[in-house]
């Protein structure tokens, strides 16, 4: 049964500058099933694209400057995140807890029927207990992300990502074990996906559902893939 009638939908992207968000952004673009992409950054993107619409703002604690923008949208793809690496868990928490709550709290007030898309990490700790910070954080978030009231809320695991060619933002650690991927993926199949695999699996759940509200990298390869549901 499908989540939305089957015309093309409008979407919010936050994290296009990075990694992660730019792959995603490019498949949204590159699909018909998406009408519109709102993406909202601190620093400009570079894309241009006729179905962009892009909106600087330079505190994402704060976005509720931006509700008359954000008003009308059928989902969200948050793909806004920082590296744990380094940082101590009341930074870390604020960054990513709290701040991903901050906007999809405001989202949901001014678009109760869309679709929040949430990625997460492999490895995320769903009962907040565990001895990994950034995995106990990153359970919180998605656990919080489930109470709103929106349509529905599909939290991403994706494990290791492929980039999409002709990307600009590609972690450095990419660049330097990237061609070790490919035996990994022999290794590990359900640790590996690609971002345009990612984008796809994302469009995919907006379109028609999908059965867990938690896609680990073996879902998002399925839903991606086949378009099974």
């Amino acid at each position: 049964m499908s989540e939305l009638p089957d015309v093309p939908f409008r979407l919010i992207l936050t994290g296009a500058t990075g990694m992660v968000g730019e792959g995603v952004l490019l498949e949204a673009l590159g699909n018909p099933h998406v009408s519109e992409v709102l993406i909202i950054n601190r620093r400009p993107s570079g894309i241009t694209h006729p179905k962009l619409r892009e909106i600087l703002h330079a505190d994402f604690m704060d976005i509720r400057p931006l509700v008359a923008q954000v008003r009308g949208y059928d989902a969200c793809f948050f793909c806004l995140g920082v590296s744990s690496v380094g940082m101590k868990e009341a930074p870390y928490y604020e960054l990513t807890h709290e701040l991903t709550l901050h906007v999809a709290g405001v989202l949901v007030k001014e678009n109760p029927s869309m679709t929040f898309c949430y990625i997460s990490g492999a490895g995320t700790d769903s009962s907040e207990n565990g001895k990994l910070m950034w995995a106990r954080v990153k359970g919180k978030t998605e656990n919080d992300l489930m109470k709103l009231p929106f349509k529905k809320v599909y939290n991403f695991r994706p494990g290791i990502l492929v980039p999409t060619k002709g990307q600009k933002n590609i972690l450095k650690v990419y660049h330097y074990l990237g061609w070790l991927t490919p035996m990994i993926k022999k290794i590990a199949p359900n640790q590996v996906c690609t971002l345009s695999q990612l984008g796809k699996a994302m469009i995919q759940v907006v379109r028609v559902g999908y059965g867990s509200s938690t896609l680990e990298v073996k879902d998002i390869l399925k839903i991606s893939e086949d378009g099974s549901v």
